[in-house]
C-alpha cells in the first residue's frame, strides 16, 4: 500500500466498513473514514490503535458529487492524496416486478449504483495526478445472474460490475486498478435477525472479507483490475 496517501472507506461505520478499518488500521494505514453516522464514527475511533492516523467525515451525500468531491479534498488536504478507496456503502430490497418495482428500482440504483459512481467519479482526479490508486466496491452475486424478487437489487449490482470494468479500462495507463467483490452471506447481526432459522456456518465474516480488501488495494494486486471476485468460499 503506498504509505504516504489515505484509504477512504465508505460506511466506515458499518459491519463491513468497520471491518475494513481494524484490518487497515493494525496495517498501519491512514484512513479516511466517511459514515452518516458520527456517533459510529466516534465508536470505531475508540476501537483503533492509539497510533492509528484517520479522519473521520459525517454526513456526505454520497449521491451528490461537489459532496463527495469536498470530502476528498478534506482528505487530501489532511494527508496529501488518496491511495485507495474502499466503498461498501449500499442497500438491498427485494420484492416482484410489480407495482412497487418502479419505486424499489430507483431506491436500489441510486443507494448501490450512483453512490458507486459518484464517490468514484471524486477520488479519481486526485488519483489521476498521482498515476497511482486502488478502488474497490462491493457488488453482489446477483449483479451477474439474478434470482426471483431481485430485479431491482440485481440490476443494480449489475451496474457496479459495470461500473468498476469501466473504471479499470479507462485508467490502466494511471496506474489506477478498480475491482469489485461478490461476497455470499455476510455474517452479521441484521443478518442473524433477519434470518434466524438460516444454516450459518457458509456465512462469510466480515473480517474476511476485509483481508480481501487490504490485498485489492496493496502493491501485490497491481495485475489485478476490471474483476469482480466472488468471495463465497469456506473461511
Amino acid at each position: 500500500m503506498n504509505d504516504q496517501k489515505a484509504v477512504i472507506v465508505t460506511g466506515a461505520g458499518g459491519n463491513l466498513g468497520s471491518a475494513v478499518v481494524r484490518e487497515l488500521a493494525a496495517a498501519g494505514a491512514k484512513l479516511v473514514c466517511m459514515n452518516r453516522s458520527s456517533q459510529e464514527l466516534e465508536a470505531l475511533a475508540s476501537e483503533l490503535p492509539a497510533s492509528a492516523e484517520f479522519l473521520s467525515i459525517a454526513g456526505t451525500e454520497l449521491t451528490d458529487y461537489a459532496s463527495c468531491a469536498a470530502a476528498v479534498a478534506r482528505a487530501v488536504k489532511r494527508f496529501g492524496g488518496i491511495s485507495a478507496l474502499v466503498n461498501t456503502v449500499g442497500g438491498f430490497r427485494m420484492g416482484p416486478v410489480g407495482p412497487d418495482a418502479p419505486v424499489q428500482w430507483d431506491m436500489m440504483m441510486t443507494a448501490n449504483a450512483r453512490t458507486a459512481l459518484t464517490i468514484s467519479a471524486a477520488v479519481l482526479p486526485t488519483m489521476k495526478a498521482a498515476g497511482y490508486g486502488r478502488i474497490v466496491h462491493i457488488a453482489a452475486a446477483p449483479g451477474l445472474k439474478a434470482g426471483a424478487n431481485q430485479a431491482a437489487y440485481a440490476a443494480s449490482k449489475a451496474a457496479v460490475i459495470r461500473l468498476t470494468e469501466a473504471i479499470a479500462a479507462e485508467c490502466r495507463d494511471d496506474r489506477i486498478t478498480a475491482n469489485c467483490i461478490l461476497p455470499g452471506t455476510i455474517d452479521t447481526p441484521e443478518n442473524r435477525a433477519a434470518m434466524p432459522n438460516a444454516k450459518t456456518d457458509g456465512w462469510v465474516s466480515p473480517q474476511s472479507i476485509a483481508r480481501l480488501v487490504a490485498f485489492l488495494i496493496s502493491p501485490a494486486a497491481a495485475v489485478v483490475t476490471g474483476a469482480a471476485i466472488p468471495a463465497t468460499g469456506l473461511e
